[in-house]
């Protein structure tokens, strides 16, 4: 990429507004319509600054002389305000900005104007007034729209407006035009010299260009920002909350291969027999059942410090992590696990698309344990996860409520450090020793709300009830 390639890509328009996506333009929009209503406040506050200044300032001409200011600031004042509040109101169309424009310059030349009829002074006076300063503050405050072709505009009409003022000035008078060369006349009175209001005409269209490949570069910015927000928002509804903002505040890339370890409680939720049921069902009727299911899960998974790892069907897979404190984990996963107990039987009354979920039934696994959490596959495709024994424990501990006729089983160390921790809730617990999906054996805890139509059921001949610790 030669120099010039380099500099000017930054400067041309990257891409057509009319080709981008819908909710960009809209993301785009909102930006512009905020930029729009500070816009209008500074103006506001401009005239408000002119109308103080002209309070405070002495009055040098005759009480009965006419002065035009307090009219031409009264004018400006109430078309600021009726921009501001339209601007805020709705979104203003592009003829109403160029409007604008031709408004600011209008009445600032007019004030300028006034200056010379109230304080009764040549026409020349009205080149000396130190207010001509604003015009380059109205051509920056074109600048927030982001929009080029607004500062262009703006440059425009503010040395076409000039131009009108010098010739104003030459003409109002042409037996005594009070032009001259010299500089220093020019400085020490009120003659007019051409040279020097030129290079105020070429100042402002200077400032202008300037202005207008900073605003280019700065909406290509604006574009791209944009785009790549709503793409990040879009695609962030893939991830869970917390793992999303964690990929965005990271100080380094996220790659494959690296990983942390963390201490951590594991919760699978699945539906029984939910596969041979989807077979019977419309696909469309499948994936709303899914989605009121999960609409369900999420939210109080969430709400325990939860983070969904992933959905695997009619599976869901959650962590529970608390400041590496595995403890901690375990008790808020078994607090979610009996909350999603005690709702579940009312789903079906709260929403039909659930009944046959809740006439199948629902099992819960929950471990704990030391997990690698990090992100697995390659370059352009990566998956952030968790893997550990824990991971595969509460698997098979979800799978086995099949054989138990339960609905929750936790490991029986993952419960004990949840009873260190304070958990008091409703659940019965009954201690066994059983092998689940054939594994070695260990001790579980099969908990089941006191009232619960689907008591544990003695199916495993390894069961070994062990008293509930004091």
């Amino acid at each position: 990429m030669n120099l010039i390639e380099f500099v000017t890509k930054h400067f041309r328009r990257s891409a057509r507004r009319d080709q981008l996506p819908e909710r960009v333009l809209a993301a785009i929009a909102e930006r512009e319509r905020a930029n729009e209503i500070v816009a209008r406040l500074i103006q506001l506050s401009i005239v408000i600054l002119f109308s103080l200044i002209y309070t405070i300032s002495p009055k040098t001409s005759p009480d009965e002389a006419f002065s035009p200011v307090p009219y031409v600031l009264g004018a400006y004042m109430i078309l600021s305000i009726i921009g501001l509040i339209w601007s805020i109101r709705r979104t203003l169309p592009h003829w109403s900005v160029y409007g604008s424009i031709l408004f600011d310059f209008t009445l600032l030349y007019g004030l300028m104007v006034s200056f010379h009829i109230q304080y009764m002074q040549p026409a020349s006076f009205i080149l000396k007034a130190p207010t001509l300063l604003y015009v380059f503050i109205f051509i920056a405050i074109r600048a927030l729209r982001f929009e080029a072709r607004f500062v262009v505009a703006a440059g425009l009409v503010a040395a076409a407006g000039w131009a009108v003022m010098i010739f104003y000035v030459i003409r109002i008078d042409p037996g005594d035009n009070m032009l001259t060369r010299s500089y220093v006349d020019y400085l020490t009175s009120n003659s007019i010299l051409i040279g020097a209001e030129m290079d105020k005409i070429l100042s402002i269209l200077l400032v202008t260009g300037v202005l207008t490949l900073v605003v280019n570069a700065s909406n290509n910015l604006l574009v791209n920002a944009v785009t790549e927000e709503v793409a990040a928002r879009d695609l962030s509804r893939f991830f869970d909350t917390s793992i999303a903002s964690g990929i965005r505040d990271s100080a380094d890339q996220w790659q494959a291969g690296k990983g942390e370890s963390r201490e951590a409680a594991i919760l699978f939720v699945d539906i029984r027999g939910f596969t041979p049921m989807a077979a019977k069902m419309p696909a469309s009727d499948v994936m709303h059942t899914l989605s009121c299911y999960q609409g369900r899960v999420v939210p109080i998974v969430q709400s325990f410090g939860g983070v969904i790892d992933k959905f695997m069907g009619d599976g869901i897979m959650a962590t529970f992590s608390v400041d590496n404190d595995r403890a901690a984990g375990s008790l808020r996963a078994i607090e979610a696990a009996e909350r999603i107990l005690l709702e579940f039987d009312t789903w079906q009354d709260e929403e039909p698309a659930l009944k046959p979920i809740c006439s199948a039934g629902i099992g819960i696994g929950i471990a704990s344990g030391t997990v690698a959490f990090g992100a697995v596959g390659q370059e352009n495709r990566l998956e952030i996860t968790v893997i550990g024994s824990a991971v595969n424990n509460s698997a098979k501990l979800e799978k086995h409520n099949k054989a138990l006729g339960s609905r929750l089983i936790v490991a029986a160390d993952t419960y004990r450090e949840a009873l260190e921790k304070g958990y008091s809730g409703r659940l019965q617990a009954d201690y066994r020793t059983v092998r689940p999906d054939g594994a070695e054996p260990q001790e579980i805890v099969v908990l089941s709300l006191p009232d619960s139509r689907q008591a544990p059921l003695a199916m495993d001949v390894d069961r070994q009830p062990v008293k509930r610790p004091a």
